[in-house]
């Protein structure tokens, strides 16, 4: 079984969940991806690392670091940057606050001080509307970062894409809703 297949498995059996959703984006579903039950397990975290870094290499992104919107993408930037380590090419993982702080460091990224110039992908567990992405993306750009590019571990397909090209971003994910569902 290849690492992918392992990963889909994983998220199959750990994270898909049937019922009735109310998403992020404020959207009703019948199907939930609870991401963090797969990514947050000690089994899953290379798998996912190694992923990102293949769709890196893919794309040509050479990144320095990886950051996205806490807490959907904390143990995703965490899986990459550990992986990447044993590639000879570290790249370090930062978090995007929900909010500025208003105290101590103040701001909204945390784990990183110089950011001008620096060439980062921003990572989430799950895109759907791409919304949380997007605030991502607007945080970094405001720090002076160069946004390669950003990827989602699982894409829903209702709209993410769109919305982060739109705003001109580049846009990949790992795996699709189909993909989890067995669907073509």
């Amino acid at each position: 079984m290849t690492d992918l297949e392992q990963l889909l498995h994983l998220l199959r059996k750990n994270s898909l969940r049937y019922g009735d959703f109310t998403l992020a984006s404020g959207q009703k579903s019948n199907v939930y991806v609870d991401a963090r039950l797969t990514t947050l397990r000690a089994e899953a975290m290379p798998l996912i690392g190694r992923a990102f870094l293949a769709k890196f290499r893919e794309r040509g992104w050479e990144p320095r670091a990886v950051g996205g919107l806490t807490m959907g993408a904390d143990p995703v930037v965490t899986a990459i940057a550990r992986e990447s380590l044993d590639t000879g090419r570290p790249i370090n993982a930062f978090l995007v606050r929900k909010e500025a702080k208003r105290h101590g460091r103040l701001g909204s990224l945390v784990g990183i001080d110089e950011t001008e110039g620096l060439q980062v992908v921003i990572v989430d567990d799950v895109f759907t509307t791409g919304g949380s992405t997007i605030k991502a993306i607007e945080r970094a750009r405001e720090a002076g970062m160069d946004v390669l590019g950003a990827v989602a571990l699982v894409d829903r397909e209702q709209g993410g894409r769109q919305n982060i090209e739109a705003i001109g971003c580049s846009f990949d994910r790992i795996l699709t809703m189909k993909d989890l569902l067995g669907r073509s």
